[in-house]
């Protein structure tokens, strides 16, 4: 390899590894201090434990600056694809809103299908709830998604 081209992969390298860093203490192209994790709770009061309890397993929704993680969502009742599908992107919906996001500021959502036979019947009811352009998606037939839910689905917004 020349000298040339030494010098110019090893200073990308190393705007690489800088550019993280300046976007955490500086924020994204807004220019914020980005604050750290945030946990967001339904009704914005965090819930009681009791004396010994443990924490929960995950949070639901955590904020970091002003990108906003929302955890999986399933539906743990009986009917199809069509009612989970649609259950499910509801219970996302209010927790954007509840966080300060929305369904148009989705940049990343997971599909997770119980089956992928359902892959169309899931599309009819996800298509046109994320606005008029839609997130990235990745969509797999898992293995196992919990419970009895058909669907689960998490999601990347920002706020």
């Amino acid at each position: 390899m020349n000298k040339g081209r030494r010098k110019m992969l090893t200073a990308a390298a190393a705007t690489a590894v800088a550019a993280p860093l300046a976007t955490e203490t500086t924020g994204f192209s807004q220019g914020k201090k980005l604050t750290g994790k945030k946990v967001h709770y339904r009704g914005g009061k965090k819930p009681e434990r009791k004396p010994g309890e443990l924490p929960p397993l995950f949070s639901g929704a955590v904020s970091y600056g002003n990108l906003l993680f929302i955890a999986g969502k399933g539906a743990h009742f009986e009917g199809d694809i069509k009612a989970h599908t649609k259950h499910v992107l509801d219970e996302i919906e209010k927790e954007l809103v509840n966080a300060g996001s929305s369904m148009d500021k989705v940049l990343k959502a997971n599909v997770y299908l119980a089956d992928g036979k359902d892959y169309q019947a899931m599309n009819e009811v996800f298509r046109g709830r994320f606005g008029e352009e839609p997130p990235v998606r990745t969509t797999i037939a898992a293995a196992w998604v919990p419970g009895n839910s058909l669907v689960e689905i998490d999601v990347i917004a920002y706020i």
